[in-house]
């Protein structure tokens, strides 16, 4: 499996194990985000520790998670970028528009900290 998902409470973490999160990837990530969005799951962390490259299609697939969880009044975080992943990002002129975190351990507690403040 390319892709594992672990169901926390409140929190999918889907983390990668693809070195090229690219046009072949992709589409079995985006499904993936659909079947959680379609299950009731509002808050997503996607771990990219593990991927090297990115292209647009991973970018999409990424952006498919971030509109998803929004329009589920959700929280998406992506995390563990590597350094050419990062700089692609940065081009892309993503950085303001996604949450990032170093690890995935502070991306579920920034997702917890997001629904600790819906709550209120």
């Amino acid at each position: 499996m390319k892709f594992e998902v672990e169901n926390k409470e409140k929190v999918a973490v889907i983390k990668s194990k693809v070195e090229k999160l690219d046009a072949i990837h992709a589409p079995e990530l985006k499904s993936e985000i659909v079947m959680l969005s379609k299950s009731g799951m509002k808050n997503l962390v996607m771990d990219l520790s593990e991927t090297r490259y990115i292209d647009s299609s991973g970018l999409s697939a990424v952006l498919v998670a971030n509109r998803a969880c929004r329009d589920a009044n959700g929280t998406f975080v992506l995390c563990g970028l590597q350094e050419t992943v990062m700089k692609l990002i940065t081009i892309s002129q993503l950085e303001s528009v996604l949450k990032i975190t170093p690890t995935a351990n502070e991306a579920v507690d920034l997702v917890y900290m997001e629904e600790v403040e819906r709550e209120l």
